[in-house]
């Protein structure tokens, strides 16, 4: 999507805004990291097998495709500053619901309120946090999402010490709950109050109706596609990077989690650094560069024989992917239609690829296929498409 100006400048409260946007992208992190080292607990607290729980999350996962079907709506009447009020407490109600819940039916609501939620205030978040680097001499949508990672990082490890520790599930969750709480009071007072599309609220009818332009449909069809694929890359090669040293190299448990480290670390580092870079660059190089990097990595860490070469380029796969989906967040904000439509189309298409991807992936993985060859299949047409989706939208 090409750059368009923001007409305004700078503004008085934004340091603020950016402050109150940053603390919520890290407890979304949070958030989410909380219950999932609990999930044994979850399980046997709700008095369920194994394959019901993986239902429920499924069914839980499928609630954030209706949630990126209403996001643009919401948002166009309510404004993303209540959209992300509103979501966030309803998020943090639905964690505590996740502790308190005895029964299948209670657990797959709290479920569904997390994944619903978590889309509506995700879109919020990524657009304020939008508006503001379009007004800063540097960007900060990378470093906005590695403060996210970082979040998932300090969530999980929280909630694995907490079951280490011995805390009952219902009172970490309801201690973290109540934290969650009143940081959104705090990140409620600061954010922005007035939405700055800076497309002027231009409609899908005057959008499809310029000269040489495509159906309305079609760039949100490619909002989606970017995302799912770019999602398929990423979460590829950090749930399956385990595997892939246990299975095709035989390493211990502790050396093959390495894999997913060695990952996490190149991406996150990818965000915390490349605002910077792409003020350096441009934006334009700089994802010529990353994608590059990513389909090399991709190749190296499905193929290469030697242990030591796959998690060096776990390493590199996860600088590549690191600035792919703050751009797709920065691209869908400036989306020129309705307020949030964008945003709808790229959550819409990434829930998608989550649903569907370990499931192919897995599929594959069980075959006679290696975990190597079976990730192969998923990441590098992803790449491919990702890349021809990514030109089409800078061109609109």
């Amino acid at each position: 999507m090409t750059d368009r100006p923001n007409p305004v400048g700078p503004q008085p409260g934004d340091n603020r805004a950016l402050l109150s946007v940053a603390t919520q992208f890290f407890v979304n992190g949070l958030v989410v990291a909380s219950f999932v080292p609990r999930l044994p607990a979850i399980r046997d607290r709700a008095d369920i097998s194994t394959a019901t729980l993986g239902a429920l999350l499924a069914i839980g996962s499928a609630a954030g495709l209706l949630g990126s079907l209403a996001v643009g709506r919401l948002i166009e009447r309510f404004g993303t500053r209540r959209v992300l009020i509103s979501g966030a407490l309803t998020l943090v109600a639905s964690l505590a619901a996740v502790g308190l819940a005895t029964t299948p039916l209670i657990l797959l609501l709290a479920l569904m309120g997390l994944s619903s939620m978590d889309v509506l205030v995700d879109s919020a978040m990524n657009s304020q946090g939008s508006w503001i680097s379009g007004r800063r001499a540097v960007p900060v949508m990378n470093r906005l999402h590695g403060l996210w990672s970082l979040g998932t990082v300090a969530g999980g490890l929280i909630a694995a010490q907490a079951a280490a520790a011995g805390v009952p599930l219902r009172t970490h969750l309801l201690i973290a709950s109540a934290v969650f709480f009143a940081v959104v009071v705090f990140v409620g007072r600061g954010l922005l109050t007035t939405d700055e599309f800076v497309n002027g609220g231009i409609d899908d009818a005057d959008l499809s109706s310029r000269p040489g332009r495509p159906g309305r449909r079609y760039p949100l069809a490619l909002l989606g596609l970017a995302g799912g694929c770019s999602i398929a890359m990423e979460m590829t090669s950090s749930d399956w990077a385990a595997f892939r040293l246990s299975d095709d190299f035989g390493a211990a448990a502790g050396a093959a989690g390495m894999a997913y480290v060695a990952f996490t670390i190149g991406m996150t580092s990818g965000r915390f650094g490349g605002d910077w870079v792409i003020v350096r660059f441009g934006s334009h190089r700089v994802f010529n560069i990353a994608i590059s990097m990513t389909v090399f990595a991709l190749v190296a860490l499905s193929f290469a024989p030697n242990r030591w070469f796959v998690l060096g380029a776990f390493v590199v796969a996860g600088l590549g992917v690191a600035t792919q989906f703050p751009k797709l967040y920065d691209d869908a904000a400036k989306f020129p239609g309705r307020p949030g439509a964008g945003l709808g189309a790229l959550t819409g298409g990434s829930r998608l690829a989550l649903l569907m991807t370990p499931a192919v992936v897995g599929t594959l993985a069980g075959t006679s296929l290696s975990v190597g060859a079976a990730t192969a299949i998923v990441t590098l047409p992803a790449a491919a498409l990702f890349v021809v989706a990514s030109r089409r939208i800078e061109k609109i």
